[in-house]
């Protein structure tokens, strides 16, 4: 049987929700600006396509010309994730996104930094809308 603590957390009114601390929201507010930084800095080099990216394409097997098409897609979902309505869907998406990236990895036997770099790129991601939406918290409740 459950506790009445842990009851309780989950039987909460519609619409009501558990007032966020300051600290939780501005680390989080800073893991979300910081990542459409770096993901916005990321579709630019794949829109404007520079030496090293186009180096990158051809190690990793893709044609240059998908870089556009990469770029604009990156850029898109990071508008999602930039907007607050929409930044679920967009994390989901950038999800997406970085998965793909990880296989291009795995797959030309890359270094486990460069491995890694996308999904440690998608924690960061993750943290900054769990640790500013106390309702996505309600949903994926972590223990303190």
């Amino acid at each position: 049987m459950q506790s009445e603590t842990q009851v309780s957390r989950f039987a909460q009114p519609a619409g009501q929700v558990i007032p966020d601390s300051k600290k939780r929201l501005w680390t989080g507010r800073i893991f979300s600006v910081l990542a459409v930084l770096f993901l916005v800095f990321d579709s630019v080099g794949h829109l404007t396509m520079p030496a090293p990216v186009v180096e990158a394409f051809v190690r990793l097997g893709y044609p240059v010309t998908l870089g556009l098409w990469i770029g604009i897609l990156g850029l898109a979902c990071t508008v999602l994730y930039a907007i607050p309505r929409t930044a679920i869907l967009g994390a989901i998406l950038l999800t997406g996104y970085l998965g793909g990236a990880t296989a291009a990895n795995v797959r030309v036997s890359d270094p486990l930094f460069e491995t890694l770099f996308p999904v440690i790129f998608g924690v960061v991601i993750w943290a900054g809308i769990l640790l500013r939406d106390d309702v996505l918290r309600t949903l994926v409740p972590l223990r303190n």
